[in-house]
Order: C-alpha cells, then structure tokens, then sequence
C-alpha cells in the first residue's frame, strides 16, 4: 500500500507500539496494521483415508489439506464445510477442531478442522487431482497445514 484508503494522502512508516507500521502522513489517524488473514482447512476423512488434493498452480506430486479464505459473515465452521463442497464436491460434517497455526509467509492463520466427507469426488477447476492416503501411511510436512495432519495423528494415536 502506499496511500490512504481514507483520505489518499502518501503513507509512510511510523513506530507505533514499538512495531514500524504504515501509516497516513496526513494525520487521518489510518494505521495499515497487516493483521493476518484467517483461512480454514480441512484434514477431509473419505472412505477409510485422508483425502489430499494438488492445486493447479502447484508442481507435480505436492499435495496437501483442503484450504480456503473465510468469507465475510460465516463461521470458520460454516467457511470449511463450504471449501470441501466447492473445491471437492462433498458433502461433510465436523468431526473436532484440530488447532490453529501461524503461516507466516503468507501473513495468514489457519484453523484446521477434522471432515467427515461422503459423495463422489467432483474437483473444482482449482484442483487437478487428489489421492487418498491410507492414516497409518500419512506422514506430516513441517510447515503450514503440515502440523495440523501431525496433530490429527497425534489425536488418532492416543
């Protein structure tokens, strides 16, 4: 950003709360504070395993969770049962919330929730394929939903 959405006048970076922000030179009192964005994910269970999806902007063989943007006035709930409709064509229903985790590279938070998916499979133009991993073969990654599937294994073991 380099101008106020309030006023148009130039930002520039100023100390506020010990933290360098933009902020409006005008004095409109804007403060661009860069929270981060919530996204949801779903660890989707589908006939007896983990369903993993390749998105189409991805490299052959990288798969991972369900995932998508919260959208103005739904839960984070209502926000994934939507995603695996749109992205997989599914119908589901929450098993339990698996946790929250920082994805600083992309400035978001994601709150991951355990699917309870059935219907056949119908992937959206975002996705090119999907496979279904038997739990016991799942291995987690160490960054961004990664540490949700080591948690949802963790929950599965004990």
């Amino acid at each position: 950003m380099k101008y106020c959405p309030h006023c148009a006048a130039p930002l520039s970076t100023s100390a506020i709360d010990g933290i360098e922000r933009l902020a409006c030179g005008a004095g409109c009192g804007y403060v661009f504070w860069n929270n981060p964005v919530p996204v949801v994910a779903a660890l989707v269970q589908y006939r007896g395993g983990v369903l993993l999806a390749r998105n189409a902007a991805w490299p052959s063989g990288k798969f991972s969770l369900i995932t998508g943007f919260l959208e103005r006035g739904e839960s984070p709930e209502e926000g994934i049962l939507r995603e695996v409709h749109e992205e997989l064509g599914l119908s589901g229903s929450i098993a339990r919330f698996i946790g929250y985790y920082p994805f600083h590279p992309q400035n978001q938070l994601i709150l991951a929730f355990d699917v309870l998916a059935e219907g056949e499979v119908s992937l959206s133009p975002e996705l090119l394929e999907y496979r279904v991993i038997a739990p016991e073969k799942l291995k987690a990654w160490d960054f961004g939903t990664g540490f949700a599937v080591r948690d949802w294994l963790a929950i599965r073991a004990a």
